[in-house]
This record gives C-alpha cells, structure tokens and sequence, in this order.
C-alpha cells in the first residue's frame, strides 16, 4: 500500500479516446470495483498493453500536477511513503516491482523529468507480467482519485477531465 499526501495538513495534447477510458475507470474505481476499471480500459491484460504506456503518462503526469498544487508549487514539502500489508513504512526498494515503479514515475514526473518517467514505464513494461501490469494501472488509478479529492477537499484546481470522472 502506498499513501502520498502534502506536509500541510492535462494536456490538451492527449488524445480524447485515452481521456475518456481514464475517466471510465476512475468511475469505475471511484464505485470500488478495480475489474471494471481494467475492463474498462480494455477486455484482456493483452489488449490493455496497447494503450497503458500513454495512459501510464497521462495518469502520472495528472498526479505529478496534483503534487504539486498541494505542495504549493514545490514551496511546501509533499512526502511519498510506501507500506506493506502489516502497515509498515518500507522503502521504495522493498516495495513489490509495481509499486516501485509507480513512485519512482511519479517521483520523476514531480521533479519534471518526464524522459525519466518514460523510462520507467517503458521498464516495466517490458519486463512485467500482465498482473504486474494490472497493479501498476490500478496504482495510478488510486492515486489519481486520492489525489484529485485532496484537490478539490481544499478547493484546489484538478484537471477538468478527472473533477468530471469524479463528479458522476
């Protein structure tokens, strides 16, 4: 389990199709039900495989904004802490491979180096199993929520797209 919050208590470049099935299964994640959001995306772990880099991207790089708005723009720390199951803090090392990779995205996307984020993805990608792939998907659809509500509890901005998804 992994929980990133602030210290202090989208492009219009993406493609629609993309934006749309992140929508769908934030909706479908916001109602609890983590199957229908990857079927959402698409109806197998190999069909998924197609979109997820770019949905990876989009996803990370919405959370990175999210940060940073709650980190008031780098000017308050925003700490990433990652759990195991018996809810002990561990390192990012000791994490299992999609967690890993879903802080070490998001890390790089909040210090703006998104060729770094890139990387990651395109790692994982092609060394993980499509259920690693699932967790990593699932990943960034939760903090993508959790997120967004800490924005919006604090009458911070969200992109348009996900105030939406969370708005039905």
């Amino acid at each position: 389990m992994v929980h990133v919050h602030a210290d202090r208590s989208e492009s219009d470049e993406e493609p629609a199709g993309l934006v749309e099935k992140a929508q769908r299964a934030l909706v479908a994640m916001r109602f609890g039900d983590d199957d229908e959001a990857l079927t959402v995306l698409a109806p197998s772990a190999a069909e998924r495989m197609a979109d997820t880099r770019e949905l990876m991207l989009l996803l990370f790089g919405a959370c990175s904004a999210m940060v940073s708005t709650l980190g008031d723009g780098g000017a308050a720390p925003v700490k990433v802490q990652v759990f195991d199951e018996a809810g002990e803090e561990v390192s990012i090392d000791q994490a299992d491979p999609p967690v890993r990779t879903a802080v070490r995205t998001l890390l790089a996307e909040v210090h703006g180096n998104t060729e770094a984020a890139q990387e990651q993805v395109e790692i994982a990608l092609a060394n993980a199993a499509p259920d690693e792939v699932d967790a990593l998907i699932l990943q960034a659809l939760r903090w993508t929520m959790r997120l967004s509500a800490e924005c919006l509890d604090r009458r911070l901005p969200v992109a348009d797209w996900i105030a939406e998804a969370l708005a039905n």
